[in-house]
């Protein structure tokens, strides 16, 4: 689907309390920004935000990072936000590629990867948020007993992420092919994208990665 553009669409953004214009002058300082030392998660690919919104809004005691690369989606999220904004929630403009340039070793406790783009042709294997290159920066910007949670409709995105997560020495738990019909679906938060592949009978693929410190 291609999205539409729209005109201005970073400016808009500047003018919300939650949008961080340059969020590579918080790296290692986030709880400086929040004004706690709370747990800080982030979800990289945020989308239309209504998963990280209604994190931040039932948890209080974390902070959340929206993390996503198209401004046009980020108009979409924030709208999902009070005008005063969220307490507990920044949202940046930012792809995964540079992730590293927004934050410190050991500062994220929980990463969020939710319905991340397939990228299903083999020569494109490199650009999929869980290959090892992406796996081995997630690791070391997380916190030794940080955790990575990961959801997908496709079953072959899955299979090659089980993969990458045991080659980038990470610990995996809850591994389910059809997570709405496990015993692991109390607490789940839902995505827009997660909705509609739902309502069209297909099942969710989901697992939690360990960060594996002693290795």
């Amino acid at each position: 689907m291609r999205l539409r553009n729209v005109p201005g669409a970073r400016e808009k953004l500047q003018n919300h309390p939650n949008f961080i214009t340059k969020p590579e002058n918080l790296k290692g300082k986030w709880s400086e920004y929040f004004k706690n030392s709370d747990p800080l998660h982030v979800e990289i690919g945020s989308g239309k935000g209504k998963f990280i919104t209604t994190l931040a809004n039932q948890n209080s005691d974390i902070n959340y990072i929206a993390m996503e690369k198209f401004a046009t989606v980020l108009l979409k999220l924030i709208k999902k936000t009070p005008e005063e904004g969220l307490p507990n929630l920044a949202v940046i403009n930012c792809e995964a590629e540079l992730i590293a340039q927004c934050f410190d070793p050991g500062e994220i406790s929980k990463i969020y990867l939710n319905f991340s783009d397939p990228w299903p042709r083999k020569r494109h294997a490199k650009r999929r948020l869980t290959n090892i290159r992406f796996l081995q920066v997630y690791s070391k910007l997380l916190k030794d007993d940080g955790t990575i949670s990961f959801k997908t409709d496709n079953q072959d995105l899955f299979d090659f992420s089980i993969s990458q997560f045991e080659l980038a020495g990470f610990l995996l738990q809850d591994i389910t092919y059809d997570l709405h019909k496990s015993s692991l679906l109390e607490g789940n938060i839902t995505t827009e994208y997660e909705e509609r592949f739902i309502s069209q009978g297909l099942p969710i693929y989901g697992l939690t990665a360990y960060k594996n410190s002693g290795k």
